[in-house]
């Protein structure tokens, strides 16, 4: 007999192998159940986006492996809630059937009206904090039907796991249904504040900088290989403080007592931070914008993922050092 990993702790239910499918116990709501815990993998992250309490989460999903005749996940302690191999079929057909149902209502609804509905953006911190988060402010101002979620973390996002709708990452997305598009380059340079320059050995060159001490990620905890830009920059560079957070990179510099490669976008602006040899210390990298391919259709993040490049197209130079200010995409209202 299989039991449901969703059952409640002392009375769990009991399913027959080979139970057969009744389309009479089917209730299609428990779908929505069914999806926020594939996708949280933990049926307390479920409730709390659904907005309900664990046991109705629990119940509604073995109201539905009951009307299925099929355990769909499996509980680890480690993994939390597994899709088993039933559930994985499951979710495809599911999340596909959640795009469809939020393509016809946004073709329906936005019938000669306004631009509504929801879009999350996933992106690394640096570029979220300080370039989207202006910009999908001024966005969310000219769509005020559209709400805007914007993630900034030191780690990637899963759009296969729906947590953003549009993604801006260091990397290529993996593989899998996805349109993506390199959505700009950018500069990183070193930094550092005025007074530690006066109050440390001059830097004239490279090698000057053996002297001197520097904040950086922490290397076995960088999300990309790409952030570990600081021994190719500057080989044999010594870092005592180190973070995974490129802001928290950012205000350990402006305390004066280390040195820090940032991106241009972050640091350029700040008049308490100079270029530390400008011409010879530069890093550049690239950020590619991702969405899965289904939803690339829906009419809201069509909107934000095509601001979002005109935002970048129009701000290249300030993205790569050479211009002092960030520009701004004038929005039409809908």
């Amino acid at each position: 007999m299989q039991k449901s990993a969703l059952a409640l702790e002392k009375h769990p239910t009991d399913m027959q192998k080979g139970t057969k499918f009744d389309a009479a116990k089917l209730n299609w709501d428990d779908l929505r159940y069914f999806l926020e815990v594939a996708r949280t993998q933990r049926a307390s992250g479920a409730a709390k986006r659904l907005g309900v309490d664990y046991t109705t989460v629990a119940r509604r999903v073995r109201a539905l492996e009951d009307a299925l005749g099929t355990l769909l996940f499996d509980k680890s302690r480690s993994g939390g809630f597994v899709l088993t191999a039933e559930g994985q079929r499951l979710l495809g057909f599911v999340d596909a059937m959640e795009t469809t149902v939020q393509s016809a209502a946004e073709q329906i609804a936005n019938t000669g009206h306004a631009l509504s509905g929801h879009v999350r953006v996933g992106s690394t911190e640096g570029f979220g904090c300080f370039f989207l988060a202006p910009h999908l402010a001024r966005f969310q101002d000219a769509h005020p039907n559209i709400s805007i979620d914007l993630l900034p973390v030191p780690h990637f996002v899963s759009l296969s796991k729906r947590e953003a709708d549009i993604a801006v990452t260091l990397e290529r997305p993996e593989q899998g249904q996805y349109v993506y598009t390199k959505l700009c380059d950018y500069r990183l340079k070193l930094y550092a504040t005025r007074g530690y320059l006066d109050a440390h050995a001059p830097i004239r060159a490279k090698d000057d900088l053996r002297e001197h001490r520097f904040a950086s990620y922490i290397d076995d905890l960088a999300f990309s290989h790409e952030l570990l830009y600081l021994e190719r920059a500057v080989p044999g560079a010594v870092s005592r403080w180190r973070s995974t957070s490129a802001i928290a990179q950012y205000h350990a510099a402006l305390q004066g007592r280390a040195l820090a490669i940032l991106p241009c976008f972050m640091a350029s602006p700040d008049a308490r931070l100079v270029p530390v040899l400008p011409d010879e210390i530069v890093v550049t990298r690239a950020f590619f914008l991702s969405c899965r391919e289904d939803l690339r259709r829906l009419r809201r993040i069509t909107a934000v993922w095509d601001y979002l490049r005109a935002a970048a197209e129009l701000n290249q130079a300030f993205l790569l050092g050479d211009a002092p200010d960030i520009g701004w995409v004038d929005v039409k209202p809908s």
